[in-house]
């Protein structure tokens, strides 16, 4: 359960960090760039002690996954950012991708 955990910290700090690219202005802004920084610092770090326990593939493939379907979230409720029906469904189907390899695939480690 611990590895997930971690997992989920790599995401927070991915999204965190992506989220805050925008108000980096090109690294021009000093504290959204310090955010963007150690954002993607603390995902790598956190997503490395993932895979002690899960392998490289499925914490990539979560991560990411998740990590889209967030920062869609809050590029269209903070960012007014538009999504059209393709869009939600593709978006719908990294996430039910992602459900199935957690729930279903024997390479999902549970640990």
């Amino acid at each position: 359960m611990r590895t997930w955990l971690f997992l989920g910290l790599a995401i927070a700090s991915e999204v965190t960090a992506t989220a805050s690219l925008k108000a980096s202005e090109g690294f021009t802004k000093l504290v959204p760039s310090i955010v963007v920084l150690a954002g993607y610092s603390a995902a790598f770090y956190f997503l490395s002690l993932t895979l002690e326990d899960i392998p490289i593939g499925v914490a990539y493939a979560v991560w990411s996954g998740v990590g889209v379907a967030a920062i869609t979230l809050i590029s269209v409720f903070y960012m007014d950012q538009k999504i059209d029906l393709a869009g939600v469904v593709g978006i719908s189907l990294i996430v039910i991708g992602v459900i199935v390899l957690r729930l279903f695939s024997e390479s999902a480690v549970d640990a």
